[in-house]
């Protein structure tokens, strides 16, 4: 199967590794470094060789930045892993930080920490974080030093290889627009602005731009390369030829001049001597090709990523795709789920559930000739209290029985080749506590609300936030990560720019995919979320209304455990909605599925709440 149940966690290394990178301070002139959870890329999800952050304190989370100072290793993580991150480093070598509100410029700045002189990887970094740093660290009269040499990759003797994924091709019946034709879209944008050439580091922009598809990086089909596009003339295509059969060659030599990776810096440099206006995104490019560009007379133009928002902005092809695809996989969750209401509670474990499941997509996927290529990130399947763990991940070690009369959450998804999926269900094993039940209701709220919101143009994710919380935060309560992130079309389940949280700040767009995802969590006793997948289109008239309005689609269809709501808690608006959520879920569902027993369920679980 795809996931593993590894315990990958090694905090008894922390304090012998800390020390190991402190050695090094005098030799480099640093009082400080910083290790982020990133690579050359600057890739959320990251290859073997590139995890960093989790060899040196055995975190294993998906976000996170590690600052190694003389005296102190403080590891900044987002809401989403508090928990994880005390559980899983050694709490007598590491401290907490916090990344959304004090990352680590501000925790310079609040320390104080008075000339300071902070060493950093310049590949691990954007500009606009080295902006930020360079900031704060002038105002305390310290400074930024550029490492040549990354301080972890010195004591990680066994660093594993890079990877060398095969890639594929994405057929136009998937990808929905030739990739000669985005290729001249960006041409003509460089040429309106005057820009010689672009930088295209990011490698889902890789793969988008030139509708390919690899397997270098886990749970996500990222070919890492990079291209050069020119205003004029083709694009050169940095990507090792290992990862390119006889067939993806030839596809890609009609497109690009295809160049080993170890000539791309040559080759921006030699751009940059000549003066060129090269487009550099200052939010997704490592600072190092900034530098480079600088310190070789050219021009740094600071630009958006061209492929970032026609990307997020799924074209027809793309979102049928994406609603075929959470078809398919909605078929596989129901019989997952019906499997699930005839175990004995008690019988079975949170990996025995996390395998069925993988089981169930990949059934389905041979059955509707659409297999399942990888499962779009690991499973988070957490009982009573690991259901509390954001993020959590099953392992040989944490593994425990799903006990009656408490919540389990299941966070999944699939990677197949028309669509990228990702869903949450919390179900309720025999019977579970009124409040329990009191709050999934409140959380319920919360994912309709987002539903069936309308919006005018120029809304933006910060805009719509609360509504998803409005009803917790009426209870006191309220979840410390966003309601939803952008998702890719058979790429990254995390993509953006577009995603709804207090940081937000993307205007939401037609064709935008987005996660529906509130959730409420007590740490030690239980956690629920509820996630579907939706999409932003144009909305219907409203009558009486002056302007037009955008809304959602919904993608993801599978049932919500009734046995959860208290209905006495939904208007009836809400009530409404979930009764026609429901019986769309059953007349798209059943002809997907040809086991009577688990027809019967499905007609059960979408039983309408009103009489």
């Amino acid at each position: 199967m795809f996931q593993t149940f590894d315990v990958t966690a090694t905090p008894q290394f922390g304090r012998a590794r800390i020390e190991a990178i402190r050695a090094s301070f005098d030799a480099d002139g640093v009082d400080a470094v910083l290790i982020p959870r990133a690579d050359d890329y600057q890739g959320e999800y990251v290859p073997p060789s590139a995890e960093r952050l989790a060899y040196v304190t055995g975190f294993t989370g998906s976000a996170g930045v590690l600052l190694v100072t003389r005296d102190q290793a403080v590891v900044f993580v987002d809401g989403r892993y508090v928990t994880q991150l005390a559980e899983q480093v050694d709490a007598s070598v590491f401290t907490a930080g916090d990344l959304v509100n004090e990352p680590p410029h501000l925790y310079v700045s609040r320390k104080g920490l008075k000339g300071l002189r902070l060493g950093i990887d310049p590949w691990m970094h954007t500009q606009s974080e080295i902006l930020r740093l360079e900031k704060v660290l002038s105002e305390l009269g310290g400074s930024l030093v550029f490492l040549d040499e990354n301080p972890v990759d010195r004591i990680w003797t066994d660093r594993p290889a890079e990877p060398l994924g095969q890639v594929s091709i994405q057929d136009l019946p998937q990808a929905g627009q030739l990739a000669a034709e985005k290729i001249e879209d960006i041409r003509r944008g460089l040429k309106e602005k005057g820009e010689d050439a672009v930088l295209i580091t990011d490698p889902s922009s890789l793969a988008w731009i030139f509708n390919i598809r690899g397997l270098d990086v886990p749970r996500t089909p990222h070919p890492l390369g990079r291209a050069i596009i020119h205003a004029e003339g083709k694009p050169d295509l940095f990507l090792d030829r290992r990862k390119t059969g006889i067939e993806a060659e030839a596809y890609l030599g009609q497109l690009a001049h295809q160049k080993k990776p170890s000539d791309f810096l040559p080759a921006l440099e030699v751009l940059a001597r000549d003066g060129k206006r090269i487009a550099v995104d200052p939010d997704l490019a490592p600072y190092k090709l900034v530098r480079l560009i600088r310190d070789a007379g050219g021009q740094v133009i600071a630009a958006g990523d061209p492929a970032k928002l026609p990307r997020a902005t799924k074209n027809l092809a793309e979102l049928n795709g994406s609603a075929a695809a959470h078809l398919q996989d909605g078929a596989a969750m129901v019989e997952f789920l019906a499997w699930l209401s005839t175990v004995k509670p008690g019988s079975i474990t949170e990996i025995d559930a996390t395998r069925r499941l993988e089981a169930c997509r990949r059934a389905v996927g041979e059955r509707m000739q659409n297999p399942l290529k990888d499962i779009s990130f690991d499973t988070i399947a957490g009982a009573g209290e690991h259901a509390a763990i954001m993020h959590y991940r099953v392992t040989t070690e944490t593994d425990r029985t799903i006990a009656p009369g408490e919540l389990f959450l299941i966070d999944s998804g699939g990677q197949y080749v028309n669509g990228t999926t990702d869903i949450t269900r919390t179900v309720g094993i025999g019977e579970v506590p009124d409040e329990q039940r009191r709050f999934f209701t409140l959380v319920l709220k919360g994912m309709i609300a987002i539903s069936t919101a309308r919006f005018p143009k120029g809304t933006r994710g910060q805009d719509l936030d609360p509504l998803a919380r409005i009803a917790l935060w009426k209870a006191g309560a309220d979840y410390a990560h966003g309601t939803g992130h952008g998702v890719g079309s058979y790429l990254s389940v995390h993509e953006g720019p577009q995603r709804i949280s207090r940081l937000g700040t993307q205007e939401l767009l037609p064709g935008m995919i987005l996660s529906n995802e509130p959730g409420y969590y007590r740490p030690g006793s239980f956690g629920i979320r509820i996630e579907n997948l939706i999409y932003i289109r144009e909305a219907e008239e409203i009558e009486g209304g002056d302007q037009p309005m955008l809304g959602f689609e919904t993608l993801t269809y599978c049932p919500i455990d009734r046995d959860l709501i208290v209905t006495g808690l939904l208007t009836r608006d809400e009530l409404i909605w979930i009764d026609a959520y429901h019986a769309e879920t059953r007349e798209r569902l059943l002809p997907l599925i040809e086991d009577r027993a688990v027809q019967d369920w499905l007609v059960t679980a979408t039983r309408p709440l009103r009489g």
